[in-house]
């Protein structure tokens, strides 16, 4: 796909997503969820990047809806909704499920459907002055499509809170709910850490670790979830990065994947 909204840098092992419409604040239309579920694929679909990167060029994450997307679909009839919406929900899971570690990194507004890439990813930098807002109730709608991912980073209490009233959610008050992990004015220097430290982990064992939490997730703690673990455990350890990574511990090594050159050094 050629893209127009976005762009999809490759630096070593990891992937660097940016949308890049700061004319409209990152707003996002059916062209520009197009072009980042084609991304998500690409990136999912290629077994030697171990770690995407979601951001947004300019003063703003992003507005969520852009103005002219969200008029064409009062002319659409229920049918042709279902299909807009579809679209976007499909964007929401790709990111959601994509195997490789997530990190979004929040400056400006993320509002409205923003709110839900930001729930979407495994770990949210944001900047101080970072704002977010489910404003979707100011325009007579709802936040659908994206209220599976923000009601479990927020909560259901919290949840029942913002996405009726709309209010604005300051950066620090995102990290006391939990959709934001880490607040901080160097937000390329935490980025770049923690980047390395996905890098410093058995690939295998990320991916693993991922797929865990998110088939565990809302499980309840019975015989069949205690033998999903003990199963998952076993097939771990008998791997090849599980025995390579058992036997450089015993042997006081660095792991095989550590040997790879990390993106400061290309």
């Amino acid at each position: 796909m050629n893209y127009q909204h976005i762009d999809l840098d490759i630096k070593a092992a990891t992937a660097y997503l940016t949308m890049q419409r700061p004319e409209v604040h990152n707003a996002f239309d059916d062209q520009m969820i197009a072009e980042l579920i084609d991304a998500l694929e690409t990136v999912d679909n290629n077994p030697s990047l171990r770690v995407l990167v979601l951001r947004a060029e300019g003063r703003n994450f992003s507005a969520g809806a852009d103005l002219n997307w969200m008029r064409s679909m009062a002319s659409k009839n229920f049918d042709e909704n279902i299909e807009d919406a579809g679209q976007l929900s499909a964007l929401m899971e790709r990111l959601d499920q994509l195997s490789k570690p997530t990190i979004a990194v929040v400056q400006g507004a993320a509002f409205g459907g923003a709110v839900g890439l930001a729930a979407c990813c495994d770990i949210v930098l944001a900047a101080p002055t970072s704002k977010f807002c489910l404003s979707e109730v100011k325009i007579g709608l709802i936040p659908a499509v994206i209220s599976p991912y923000v009601m479990r980073a927020l909560g259901v209490r919290q949840s029942r809170r913002f996405m009726l009233t709309a209010e604005v959610i300051s950066a620090e008050q995102a990290l006391q709910f939990g959709l934001v992990h880490e607040v901080t004015d160097a937000l390329e220097q935490r980025l770049a850490e923690l980047v390395q430290q996905l890098l410093n982990n058995s690939p295998a064992a990320v991916t693993a670790a991922k797929r865990l939490v998110l088939d565990l997730e809302q499980r309840p703690l019975d015989p069949e979830c205690r033998q999903i673990t003990i199963e998952r455990i076993a097939a771990i350890r008998v791997s090849a990065e599980g025995q390579e990574g058992l036997n450089a511990f015993l042997e006081k090594r660095s792991p095989a994947w550590q040997h790879t050159p990390s993106e400061e050094s290309e």
